[in-house]
């Protein structure tokens, strides 16, 4: 299957283990020079924008409002997986060709703050921006696997809060301090680490992340007198957010906003999973996607998830989805942009 292939091709750019592609670096640049060859020989009208944004273009495609758009990212974490991101862009090489219509986007820098999709829709007209994207992407989560499913339908992209937490001790002898007494920061962050836990727990499909503790002095043999912590809080609507991150505590140094995908699209793809008679799972993105940072800037979005395998791992080697799924997620997209493209 060329999809496959392709993710292969692109799988070794960089080097191992793991796909080695971080924004900005040479490794992005030959992802995109890979793509852009691809595009090409799909008969695309390739350009690249001022943020270094790929696009291909179907020649005289959509002559309405503007162009159906389908496509995600090339960039990667450091060892991350097969098929984040690039899995978007070369299934949307293939499902614009084939429809015919519409637009192929690979965005520069997703992993690190959506710098691509950032760049575009600060910079386009509302006359340049797509009438609709459609952003194919992994699940990286189990909740595919678990329900037997290949593919869902996303509602919407979680918002989230971060920021950090911080907690004040005592310094002291770890030998000659006797444990009474001792004012023991470790020990306060530890505690707030279970509060947070369990806050988010509390929550529908709520989540919150401690990722980073900073102890200092640092010792071996010191008793922690300085602690910080990093805090990562997630949820579906503005609401169970805000509930979150008051129970947590926290005064975010970053808060983004969720975003629902837009009914639309959302029910273009819904159509055509139906029409296949395979089971109609919807759920919420827990990661944040370019297809979020469209959709926040007024362009109608929608993303198709495609079940991811080995228990839902992502953003490392092990990431895995299978050939099956994978062509049934490209012919929904195929059909999606073909009969947008019509009606627009």
């Amino acid at each position: 299957m060329r999809v496959l292939d392709r993710l292969e091709q692109l799988y070794a750019i960089g080097g191992g283990p793991g796909a080695n592609r971080p924004h900005p670096s040479a490794a992005e640049d030959e992802a995109h020079v890979l793509a852009a060859g691809w595009m090409e020989e799909a008969g695309l009208e390739v350009s690249v924008d001022e943020a270094g944004n790929l696009c291909g273009r179907v020649p005289g495609s959509a002559p309405g409002t503007g162009p159906i758009w389908t496509g995600s990212h090339l960039d990667t974490v450091p060892t991350g997986g097969k098929f984040d991101g690039a899995l978007g862009v070369v299934a949307g090489i293939e499902a614009v060709a084939m429809a015919g219509q519409g637009t192929v986007v690979a965005f520069r820098g997703e992993e690190v703050g959506c710098v691509g999709s950032r760049a575009l829709v600060a910079s386009a007209s509302a006359s340049e921006l797509p009438n609709a994207f459609f952003e194919l992407h992994i699940e990286q989560g189990p909740v595919l696997e678990q329900a037997g499913s290949p593919l869902g339908v996303v509602t919407s992209i979680v918002g989230y809060a971060r920021g950090e937490l911080v907690f004040e001790g005592r310094a002291g002898h770890a030998g000659t301090t006797p444990m009474e007494g001792r004012e023991d920061a470790l020990l306060t962050a530890a505690a707030a680490i279970l509060r947070i836990n369990a806050a988010a727990r509390e929550i529908d499909s709520a989540v919150a992340t401690v990722g980073r503790v900073e102890v200092e002095p640092g010792g071996i043999n010191v008793i922690p007198g300085h602690v910080r912590i990093s805090v990562d809080a997630r949820a579906p609507d503005s609401g169970r957010l805000q509930r979150l991150v008051d129970a947590i505590g926290l005064e975010p140094s970053q808060l983004n906003a969720p975003v629902a995908m837009d009914e639309r699209c959302r029910r273009a793809l819904l159509a055509e999973v139906g029409q296949r008679e395979l089971p109609i799972v919807e759920l919420a993105s827990g990661a944040g996607h370019d297809a979020g940072i469209l959709a926040a800037a007024g362009v109608p979005s929608a993303m198709l998830f495609v079940r991811s395998l080995n228990g839902g791992v992502s953003h490392c080697p092990e990431e895995l989805s299978s050939e099956e799924d994978v062509l049934l997620a490209v012919e929904v997209l195929t059909a999606v942009v073909r009969r947008l493209s019509t009606s627009s």
